[in-house]
């Protein structure tokens, strides 16, 4: 079940080998760590409001969603997982690989925008906390969470396990804050047990439950913990899978309960705090803070609400960097700068974040809080789907494939999930277009809906239609016939890819060790200058006249070792004047060199093979 591709998250991927640790429970710890970075993104700023809402509304009636929600999200995650550990791909990658080309960029740009949307969450958490502990104002506060992108990277530096004990030691504060918070509540135990008793009072509930449920499963997780699974290194035998898959769901059975069980505390404290005494529309943050203390009679409330904020905050924006990083990796082949990345990540949230403080105040952050959740709500269909396929897909998983009564459940969670959070959307969009008589905005509202519509339909049938189609065909056989029943050819002209750069001698080296000897080479060379553009052959610049004479001296090499050669000069752009030149010349091999950049040089410089690849319909040589 190996797979030829991109290693996910390359600079940690097995970087940790469980088989090193000394004794039979350090070899079981060690398996332990990734289900915690992805817990954080349960407890994050943006599912407190809908926790601290349903607690102070309906007491402790609500317990029971936040379990349910806590049981759809250990199934998924566990499935992220599942894939992860057979495949050796994260969620990313196997989209790439399965989706067309047009389907990937798009399911890439709603992955972006989840995941800059939960970014916002974490902003105004952090804000929100930094203003209620030290009365930083709202702006300075979302401008100072710029600052840990040095913390991260220097966790990076770390090591992914002293990554994981500052995640795992974030959790705790913000676990330790929740339980001396309850203490101070004193809850009545009865009624907390009672919440478990699922009932629904009221239409106001129900919405309650939908934006709990909503808020619940975060889609980056998906990503995240699909490529976080890979940082343990593992034998490739069955044995050695289940291993790691029994392993890794206790870690996620642990990790999870420990967010549910915080997402509780929220909700009992609310219902302690708030409901018991008569405070039943408290919904902000702020508000929340505020009366804490005097509701409580300490101080130390609302220091520890504030703290638990800010650990939830930066806890969260970690892990929302790493899964920026696995998207881009995996759907773009493109890795950049860890700075880099947490920068555009961090921008993406504070610039419009800035822009909507300096224009109303501080007065529109609970509107932005809940506009974040909108958002993730409508990229959450486009993970859970693709993810069920993939663990379904018998030919990429094996023996591994998901139980009948398992894909029964996961579909059905899907399409809960789906139902709540088109209702969710659907009402926000419905806010919208209530909030403006301007047609052009709403005309704009209903193309994106429709657009997604459309997409989301693609990405629940594509599979289907793909499975189909490979199951029509025996691929052993049609190869076999082609083997034995078609003669195959030699080339007889092959065209060479020129750049006057070092790599021309691989390029001609492989060409001359393909060729017979009565081929014909093609030499293709590319003229960048300014006149060569505008002009093309009738440029007469010195840069023009060099790259002639270059050209010449490499058709002479080949013919003084016996060859037919000629050379072509193209113009403009790269890609398009090598394909033209081929086809024109009806060359039946294209020999190109590979520059052997990383990262965006490697977009940058490798956009001419992937192009020219796309162009033509001859196999192409890649001489490294």
């Amino acid at each position: 079940m190996s797979q030829t591709h991109d290693k996910s998250l390359n600079d940690v991927h097995e970087s940790i080998d469980p088989s090193l640790k000394k004794g039979r429970w350090r070899k079981i710890f060690a398996f332990f760590g990734p289900a915690y970075l992805i817990s954080v993104g349960y407890m994050d700023p943006g599912n407190w409001a809908t926790d601290i809402a349903g607690g102070s509304q309906f007491g402790y009636k609500l317990i029971w969603v936040l379990l349910m929600s806590n049981f759809m999200a250990l199934l998924l995650q566990s499935l992220s997982a599942r894939l992860g550990i057979v495949q050796g791909r994260d969620l990313a990658q196997c989209s790439r690989a399965t989706y067309p080309r047009a389907v990937n960029f798009s399911l890439y740009i709603l992955a972006e925008i989840a995941i800059a949307a939960c970014d916002l969450a974490e902003v105004l958490g952090m804000a929100i906390g930094l203003n209620l502990l030290f009365g930083i104002p709202l702006l300075y506060g979302v401008l100072i969470t710029l600052l840990d992108t040095i913390l991260l990277l220097y966790l990076q530096r770390l090591g992914m396990r002293k990554l994981e004990a500052f995640i795992v030691a974030l959790i705790a504060i913000i676990g330790v804050c929740f339980l001396l918070e309850t203490f101070l509540a004193k809850p009545s135990a009865h009624e907390v047990i009672q919440g478990f008793i699922p009932s629904l009072p009221g239409h106001a509930a129900l919405y309650i439950a939908i934006g709990i449920i909503g808020a619940t499963v975060m889609p980056h997780n998906l990503y995240l913990h699909s490529a976080l699974v890979q940082t343990r290194k593992i034998k490739r035998d069955d044995h050695s899978i289940k291993r790691a898959l029994k392993l890794n769901g206790i870690d996620s059975a642990i990790a999870l309960n420990i967010a549910f069980l915080v997402n509780a505390a929220i909700l009992i404290l609310a219902g302690a705090a708030f409901y018991t005494s008569g405070h039943q529309h408290v919904e902000s943050l702020q508000d929340a803070h505020k009366l804490l203390a005097p509701l409580l009679g300490t101080k130390w409330a609302s220091y520890l609400f504030a703290i638990a904020l800010i650990a939830s905050g930066q806890s969260s924006t970690i892990t929302g960097t790493l899964a920026g990083q696995i998207v881009m990796e995996g759907y773009l082949r493109l890795r950049i700068s860890p700075v880099v990345r947490r920068l555009i990540t961090r921008l993406l949230a504070i610039i419009p974040t800035v822009i909507v403080i300096l224009i109303t105040g501080d007065s529109m952050i609970d509107e932005m809080l809940v506009f974040s959740q909108v958002l993730l709500s409508m990229q959450l269909a486009f993970a859970v789907i693709p993810l069920i396929h993939f663990v379904s897909d018998r030919k990429q998983m094996g023996i591994f494939t998901i139980k009948t009564s398992t894909k029964i459940i996961a579909w059905v969670v899907a399409t809960l999930i789906l139902f709540l959070n088109i209702k969710l959307v659907s009402e926000s969009i419905t806010q919208w277009f209530r909030s403006t008589n301007n047609i052009f905005v709403q005309f704009l509202i209903f193309i994106v809906c429709l657009s997604i519509a459309a997409l989301l339909l693609l990405v629940i049938i594509y599979p289907l239609i793909l499975r189909k189609k490979e199951t029509k065909i025996n691929i052993h056989e049609d190869i076999a016939t082609d083997l034995l029943g078609q003669e195959t050819k030699p080339f007889t002209k092959i065209a060479l890819a020129l750049d006057y750069s070092d790599k021309d001698k691989k390029v001609l080296q492989y060409a001359i060790q393909l060729a017979k000897p009565d081929i014909q080479f093609v030499l293709i060379h590319i003229v960048e200058s300014v006149s060569a553009r505008m002009m093309e052959d009738e440029a007469h610049d010195y840069e023009t006249q060099k790259d002639k004479e270059m050209l010449a001296g490499y058709v002479k090499i080949l013919e003084t070792k016996g060859y037919s050669a000629a050379g072509y000069l193209g113009f403009k752009n790269r890609s398009e004047e090598i394909a033209r030149i081929v086809t024109e010349h009806h060359c039946d091999l294209l020999v190109i060199g590979s520059h052997g950049h990383r990262g965006i040089k490697d977009w940058l410089f490798g956009e001419t093979i992937n192009s020219v690849r796309h162009m033509i319909k001859i196999p192409v040589f890649i001489a490294r």
